[in-house]
């Protein structure tokens, strides 16, 4: 048994890295699409933006359906049209149908991620829950590094088609992994139609736990896109003049600080959810202010890897408490807090860009670092272990 769930968890992790990746993927490809289509940078940027409506859109969408038909069924379906949507992406040559073939591969891609979470959630025991779900959670946050890596060298050797193609067959064994390797969660579903479970999403807003969690999730990819988006203008401003190759080898160096996140599970066990959270959201405050006051590059690496670190402890134990306080919408809850993590996915380089434009780079960081400290005071307000009195409660307010 112990085999299997390690098995489960590197196909979990696996499929979560390689989906998610597909949202970066155009990233380093801004120029390269300008010039093949012949469009402006503002119009190239919408292969990227209609991805991410688009998965925006399908986080709201999966969660009822999922909890009234299952997981499994989802992750298969979601990888293995992936597959299809990404062959096809190969073979065009149109910039309308590339737009639109993103965006339908982002509304498809919604499926797995908050989908694996609850998967994981329900089938794994109690003492492997945690470990698995920071398993998953490190190769969602690697994707933002590894999509930009693996797109840039691809298109480097073979050209932009060749990203999509290989992303297809990628899909492909990962769909056949999942179909054969993965268990079918044959557990009591929710009763009802799925417009029933549609109208008990509502009823996740009067969790006021809940909500606080949301609250903190939103700090999240808030900061850390924020924080790489300024740091991408700040090293490469005359100040320090990194070239584009010397920039990503630093944000690579973020990896380090991701692998924390498949051991939350093992510190919470030690210290407590509710120490790691609070702990965690301290660190990233202290990294991020540490950028504020770096003077050298090394130091910059080091404060990054801070950051980055509290914030992949941070995901698994946000994930453990809403699956927690969620009950029976366990899917509708999950999918909601990925769509909180977009929200604030995409408000970060607007917020970046306000900043930059208003206050020096070492001033972002600060102001961007205060965004963790109001995480961190919101989370003075969450019970991070409750008695089964409180949970039964809570399971009551959403059920």
């Amino acid at each position: 048994m112990e085999k299997k769930y390690s098995i489960m968890t590197l196909i979990l992790l696996w499929s979560g890295l390689v989906i998610i990746s597909s949202m970066y993927v155009t990233i380093p490809l801004a120029t390269v699409f300008t010039e093949t289509f012949h469009v402006t940078a503002n119009q190239a940027a919408w292969i990227g933006s209609a991805f991410s409506l688009c998965y925006a859109i399908g986080c709201l969408l999966y969660g009822p359906f999922s909890d009234k038909y299952g997981r499994k069924i989802f992750l298969v379906c979601s990888i293995s049209a992936l597959t299809i949507v990404s062959f096809a992406i190969g073979f065009v040559d149109h910039f309308s149908a590339l737009v639109t073939l993103r965006a339908l591969e982002g509304l498809i891609a919604a499926a797995f991620a908050p989908i694996s979470f609850v998967y994981a959630a329900e089938m794994f025991p109690p003492e492997k829950r945690l470990t698995a779900v920071g398993f998953i959670s490190s190769g969602l946050l690697m994707a933002s590094v590894v999509g930009q890596v693996f797109s840039g060298a691809v298109n480097h050797a073979y050209g932009w088609h060749a990203i999509f193609t290989i992303l297809g067959v990628v899909y492909l064994v990962s769909s056949l992994l999942i179909i054969f390797f993965l268990p079918k969660d044959d557990l009591p579903r929710a009763k009802g139609s799925v417009f029933a479970q549609f109208k008990q999403t509502k009823l996740l807003f009067r969790n006021g736990q809940l909500m606080l969690i949301y609250l903190i999730t939103f700090t999240l990819l808030l900061s850390l896109v924020g924080m790489y988006s300024v740091l991408g203008n700040y090293l490469t401003s005359p100040e320090w003049g990194l070239s584009a190759q010397q920039l990503l080898g630093v944000r690579a160096f973020g990896i380090i600080g991701m692998l924390l996140s498949p051991f939350a599970g093992r510190i919470a066990g030690k210290l407590g959810n509710g120490l790691i959270l609070r702990g965690s959201l301290l660190l990233s405050f202290a990294g991020l202010a540490g950028l504020g006051f770096s003077h050298s590059l090394p130091l910059l690496v080091v404060a990054t890897v801070l950051f980055v670190a509290g914030i992949a402890l941070i995901t698994p134990i946000s994930i453990t408490l809403i699956n927690q306080l969620a009950g029976p919408a366990k899917g509708s809850a999950i999918s909601f807090n990925a769509f909180i993590l977009f929200l604030g996915a995409s408000t970060g380089p607007s917020a970046a860009l306000y900043l930059m434009n208003h206050v020096s780079y070492q001033s972002a960081f600060l102001w961007l670092s205060l965004v963790m400290c109001a995480g961190f005071m919101i989370s003075l307000f969450i019970r991070t272990s409750p008695s089964q009195t409180e949970v039964r409660s809570s399971v009551k307010q959403v059920s």
